[in-house]
């Protein structure tokens, strides 16, 4: 990817591990918390957030 435009709608916060991570969308979408944890759940299952 070498550019994208979009807004950051959340942030990650790991407790375990050091990086945390950007939830951006584009311009025109919004996502609830909810659906935020249901989407990335794939990947933050390994982490504490």
């Amino acid at each position: 990817l070498e550019t994208f435009t979009g807004k950051c709608i959340a942030i990650i916060h790991r407790t375990n591990d050091n990086d945390d991570k950007l939830v951006v969308v584009p311009e025109n979408k919004t996502f609830t918390n909810e659906e935020i944890k249901v989407l990335t759940a794939f990947q933050e299952q390994y982490f504490k957030i």
